[in-house]
């Protein structure tokens, strides 16, 4: 089959070349990739550590090609968006059922392939938050794939939406577009205390988003592009007195999140019917992965690179 392996010798530490079919468990279906979504962190980080020849890639959308041995997951025909640690980027991928959603048929496949990292760690994360029906939440780097998800979906579920980003001049529209009500240049620029946040950035700005969470409110850090800077809470900022109590930190990982494939379909559904934005602001075949992997790595894209299997 056709993939796109991780060599050292090019610019970009890929080349699209041959590998074998990969072989599904019982309990994965064998799925042919129309698409994948590129994220940043396997650019960044899982592809600079890989081994020559590996086949990497969290997120693809395609078709079952054959169904589970098992039983378990859809027939063969059936549209689907998949999530595993690796295989996206190949034509064929081998994935564990419980990590399958259903697609509606005729779906803009390239546009669901989006779905699986950014629109689910948006979704398990405010779902981390609790009901957020009226609350105050703060997306972080809300101008990349899963923030842009997220102020989607914290609109969607009724929450007053706080949009931070780099240049809220330049990406104010755009976001409000998609349903903040603010848009910040980080959590400096809050007006008032926030209820809860997904956090995209790590370093200084998780720091300073969880000083402006409410007693009982939930800091979620989702991701980490402050790249090398550590989170240093200067003293007396974990107390729990003068109005810092019951305050939550919580990390995240979303493969360790049970029954992913639901919430894969349901996204999925929300994209194929216009009710969420997939944000896709590169597309092209599997021949121009170095130029989407060039632009994700130097921060020109807002929003998601798709590759296409033409």
């Amino acid at each position: 089959m056709r993939a796109l392996l991780v060599d050292r010798s090019t610019p970009v530490g890929l080349r699209l070349g041959e590998a074998p079919d990969p072989v599904p468990a019982p309990h994965q279906a064998l799925v042919r990739v129309a698409a994948t979504s590129l994220n940043h962190g396997e650019v960044r980080f899982v592809l600079r550590e890989a081994a020559d020849g590996a086949v990497l890639g969290w997120d693809a959308a395609g078709v079952v090609e054959r169904a589970a041995a098992d039983g378990s997951g859809p027939p063969v025909g059936t549209p689907v968006v998949t999530l595993g640690p690796d295989g996206a980027w190949a034509e064929l991928r081998a994935v564990d059922t419980d990590l399958i959603g259903t697609v509606p048929a005729g779906a803009d496949l390239g546009a669901v392939s989006t779905v699986p990292v950014a629109g689910g760690s948006a979704l398990r994360a405010l779902a981390r938050i609790g009901p957020i029906l009226g609350k105050r939440i703060l997306v972080t780097a809300a101008t990349g794939g899963t923030g842009r998800y997220a102020v989607q979906l914290a609109r969607l579920g009724g929450a007053h939406v706080i949009a931070s980003t780099g240049d809220p001049d330049a990406h104010g529209e755009s976001l409000r577009a998609l349903g903040a009500h603010e848009v910040v240049a980080g959590p400096a620029g809050l007006g008032a205390p926030v209820d809860g946040v997904v956090d995209l950035v790590g370093g200084d700005q998780l720091v300073h988003a969880f000083e402006r969470l409410r007693p009982g409110g939930t800091l979620v850090s989702v991701g980490h592009v402050a790249v090398d800077q550590g989170e240093n809470f200067p003293y007396g900022a974990l107390f729990g007195n003068e109005g810092r109590h019951d305050r939550s930190l919580v990390t995240f990982f979303l493969l360790d999140c049970p029954d992913l494939g639901p919430d894969l379909g349901v996204l999925a559904a929300k994209v194929a019917a216009g009710e969420l934005d997939a944000n896709v602001s590169w597309r092209g075949g599997w021949d121009k992965a170095p130029d989407a992997v060039g632009a994700l790595l130097e921060r020109r894209l807002h929003g998601k690179a798709v590759l296409e299997l033409l």
